[in-house]
Formats: structure tokens, C-alpha cells, sequence
């Protein structure tokens, strides 16, 4: 498991009974987890919560909100991310994904010269302000212009407003197929793709069927001399071997190099454990 333990401005202060108790900076949210299907650790420090994402029987739900405020920020190294309580129980980034982070960061800046990325279904832009502040160009596409939005804010938050990065609104794969008619080659790819979705035109995403489609694609997207390629999964039933065993038939098979899957996990302060957080296969060139 890659647990992103580095953290500041974000803490997993308990989490069970369906639910996880988290500070992001000076606030207290209380979100639900299916996964963290054991009791909590300390009931008392729950009422402290500013705010409360409360389930619908009908599906989806509603932020209880106590003490929160519309938006804040909180920092992670030299990244500045606007957090903002929406739908769905978000908040604006998944702080599990700064396990992620730090790897792009350690790729971009162990190569010489500047690497090309390509992040997609990019949300409001982690990773891709991870290589842009490492030194990288950057594409980040995503199919939410209200993410688009987002991400751009972060930017700026960053420092990052003038950086090398071009923000596209597009449908995936469909930008994928233009950028290979183009021409266009990158030297990383990111994606994380959801479990089911829509384009900006109504496209269809599923993803048993469209990720396997999608990483061939892009494998003809890379580079004569790429570094790395990260596939993120939060779609249930789909192990991290999946996606690693996707990699290795796809990137390994084409590239050479080496695949890792495992799970991303938040450390738990009350008990000193990790919770399981989706899961990740990175695949890199062998010897970086």
C-alpha cells in the first residue's frame, strides 16, 4: 500500500461505521466511507465535525453544515488547493492521491530536460500541478468546465498560473485520437478514469470496457523514450491487479520497463492504521 503520510494541512482523524472523520486545515468534516465498516475509535470527537455529508435514502445527498465555511484552502509542499464541499461528499481533491503526487514529482525531476504530460479526467488538477511545479508541460483535459475552473484556481493558488499547462475541456478517448493525429507525444500519462460517466457531448464512459480501449490509445500516444504511465480506480470490484495486469500487457509488453498495483491509504490517527483509499498501478522505464 502507498499511504500518503506527508501530509500537513489534512488529517484522517478516525474513521468507522461507514463514515470518516477528517481536518482539512482548522475544519472538521465528517464524510461517509463504505468501507470503514468497524466502530469508531472515539464517538465523542465526532460531534466536533463543522460539517456533515448526509446520505439520501433516494441517493446522493446533503453537507449539514455547522461551523464550515463556503471554501478554504489547504497546502501540501508548495501546492495550494481551494476546498469547497460539493455533491457527492468531494471536496476538491482526493488527499489519498498525494502518494501519487510525490512519485510524478520524483519522475519529472530525475529526467533531463522537460517532460510532456498528459493528465486525464484530470478533476481540479493534483497531479497536474505535481509535474507542472516539478518542471513539466502539462495537458490537462477533463470534460467538466466547472473542474476546468477549479483546477485553473489552483493554479494560481500555486503559484502555477503561467505555468506550461493547457487546460481541455474534451471527451478522453476522443481527445486522445485527435492528439495522435496530430501528432502529439507525451512523455507521462495520467488518468483517472470513474466508474461510469458522460462527456461533454453525452458520451457514454463505462469503465470495464473503455479503460483497457483507452490505455491502448494512449500507448501510442508516448514517446520514443517515455517515463512513466499511472492508471488510478475507485470502481468497485476491480482489484489494483487489474489495472496492473492491464499495464504490463499493454505498456510493459510495448516499452519494457516495470508495473506496480497496490492500494492508496490515509493513516488514521486514532489508531495508528491505514484505511484503504482506491488503488493505483504506476508503470515506469526499469533503472529510474
Amino acid at each position: 500500500m502507498w499511504i500518503a503520510d506527508k501530509w500537513r494541512d489534512y488529517e484522517l482523524l478516525d474513521c468507522g461505521e461507514s463514515q470518516r472523520l477528517e481536518r482539512w486545515g482548522n475544519i472538521l468534516l465528517n464524510r461517509p466511507d463504505p468501507q470503514a465498516i468497524w466502530r469508531k475509535s472515539d464517538p465523542d470527537a465526532w460531534e466536533k465535525a463543522d460539517g456533515v455529508y448526509v446520505r439520501s435514502r433516494e441517493g446522493g445527498g446533503h453537507w449539514e453544515n455547522r461551523r464550515m465555511p463556503e471554501n478554504w484552502q489547504v497546502g501540501y509542499g508548495r501546492l495550494t488547493f481551494l476546498i469547497k464541499p460539493m455533491g457527492f461528499k468531494h471536496t476538491g481533491i482526493f488527499p489519498e492521491q498525494a502518494a501519487n503526487w510525490d512519485f510524478i514529482m520524483g519522475k519529472v525531476r530525475e529526467r533531463k530536460g522537460v517532460l510532456s504530460v498528459l493528465n486525464l479526467f484530470a478533476y481540479t488538477g493534483g497531479a497536474t500541478l505535481a509535474a507542472a511545479q516539478a518542471g513539466a508541460q502539462v495537458c490537462h483535459v477533463d470534460a467538466s468546465k466547472g473542474m476546468l475552473a477549479m483546477a485553473k484556481d489552483n493554479a494560481a493558488l500555486s503559484g502555477l498560473r503561467d505555468a506550461p499547462i493547457r487546460y481541455i475541456a474534451d471527451d478522453a478517448l476522443k481527445f486522445v485520437r485527435r492528439e495522435r493525429n496530430r501528432g502529439r507525444r507525451y512523455d507521462g500519462i495520467i488518468m483517472d478514469p470513474p466508474s461510469y460517466g458522460r462527456g461533454p457531448s453525452g458520451e457514454i464512459w463505462r469503465f470495464e470496457s473503455d479503460v483497457p480501449r483507452l490505455i491502448e490509445e494512449c500507448a501510442e500516444l508516448m514517446s520514443g523514450d517515455p517515463a512513466f504511465f499511472i492508471v488510478n480506480s475507485y470502481t468497485a470490484g476491480f482489484s489494483p491487479s487489474i489495472t496492473g495486469y492491464l499495464l504490463n500487457r499493454i505498456l510493459a509488453k510495448r516499452f519494457g520497463g516495470t508495473v506496480e498495483a497496490g492500494e492508496l491509504g490515509l493513516p488514521v490517527a486514532a489508531t495508528g492504521l491505514a484505511l484503504p483509499c482506491g488503488s493505483t498501478a504506476r508503470w515506469r522505464r526499469d533503472g529510474e
